[in-house]
């Protein structure tokens, strides 16, 4: 990689403002856990390993800084509600809130340094179940901007390209912060991996017209019998792909399990800012005044998945069992 999405100095964290690309690769320093929170609000950092990261990290600047941990941890629980790693990665730390500095730096290193192994487990079956000639259509951005490093889906694509299998991606622009277009793109194009960037609405079409033989998309939450949140539109890219008969596989590491919801129906689904549907880069588009409705997520049921990729194995259906042999791992 020649660039990287999270880094930690002893009371700073970097991340690369994903806000600004792919025009524009800059980096911004967080040295305040207001920082930090505000940092995931906004979209700077997104996906959800790399927000779990960041809100540890953000833990590691709370004990340099002298910030309460009750107090960073209240803020940093507030910033996304639908991506469980957040959730997690803060309950890792305030387990460690008797440690000293240093202790809690490492636990934040730690976490960091599993979800690189992570996605190289995910890498690993993509040079399984990707086949040599595959198109693999795509929906948001899983990729190392979303994680530490290879990503979760685009782990599973970067494993079969570094196999030398001959592939094409299709990234869906994914409205309407258009991660596709912007920043999936932008990443795997810097790999060297043929890619074409299409419509959200063209996805039927190239389904219909056999352009595409494959999905594999990342998850902000996967429930215990299998439904799956992730960035909205992905529910109709599933129905579709299901429709048609191709393979829709999901990969995220196991942090992003939460085998206390029973199903998708109980994932809350996160509402963000109307303006990221009614402007473009601060261009409006949509008549002022008109009413909007913004869910950042939805959630693919497990029926229309055909295997979910963890760094604990590929879940194949039924995919509640499948997690829950997993879960005792």
């Amino acid at each position: 990689m020649t660039f990287f999405t999270v880094r930690y100095a002893p009371g700073t964290v970097t991340l690369i403002d994903q806000t600004k690309l792919p025009t524009e690769e800059t980096y911004v320093d967080l040295k305040t856990v207001e920082d930090v929170a505000r940092a995931i609000e906004t979209m700077i950092v997104r996906g959800a390993p790399a927000i779990g990261i960041t809100a540890a990290y953000g833990m590691a600047v709370a004990a340099r800084t002298g910030v309460p941990f009750e107090e960073a941890d209240a803020r940093l629980r507030r910033t996304r509600p639908t991506a469980v790693n957040l959730f997690w990665a803060l309950d890792r730390m305030k387990a460690k809130w008797g440690d000293d500095t240093a202790g809690i730096e490492a636990e934040a290193q730690a976490i960091y340094d599993e979800e690189v192994a992570a996605s190289e487990a995910m890498a690993k079956i993509g040079e399984e179940i990707i086949e040599d000639g595959a198109s693999i259509l795509t929906h948001c951005n899983a990729g190392a901007l979303a994680t530490a490093e290879l990503g979760t889906a685009l782990a599973v694509i970067r494993g079969a390209h570094r196999v030398k299998k001959k592939i094409r991606v299709f990234a869906d622009e994914t409205r309407p912060v258009l991660q596709g277009a912007r920043l999936t793109a932008w990443e795997l194009m810097r790999d060297g991996i043929d890619v074409t960037v299409v419509s959200d609405g063209a996805v039927a079409h190239l389904l219909a017209t056999e352009q595409v033989d494959v999905a594999v998309t990342g998850a902000d939450r996967i429930a215990a019998n299998g439904d799956a949140a992730n960035k909205i539109g992905t529910r109709g890219v599933a129905c579709l792909f299901y429709h048609h008969g191709r393979p829709f596989y999901v990969a995220a590491p196991w942090s992003t399990v939460d085998m206390s919801l029973a199903s998708g129906d109980e994932i809350e689904i996160e509402e963000r800012n109307p303006e990221e549907v009614t402007h473009v880069r601060g261009q409006r588009i949509a008549p002022e005044g008109v009413k909007v409705r913004n869910p950042a997520f939805d959630v693919t049921p497990a029926k229309w998945i055909n295997g979910i990729a963890t760094e604990r194995g590929l879940a194949r259906p039924h995919l509640g069992r499948a997690l829950e042999r997993m879960a005792k791992k």
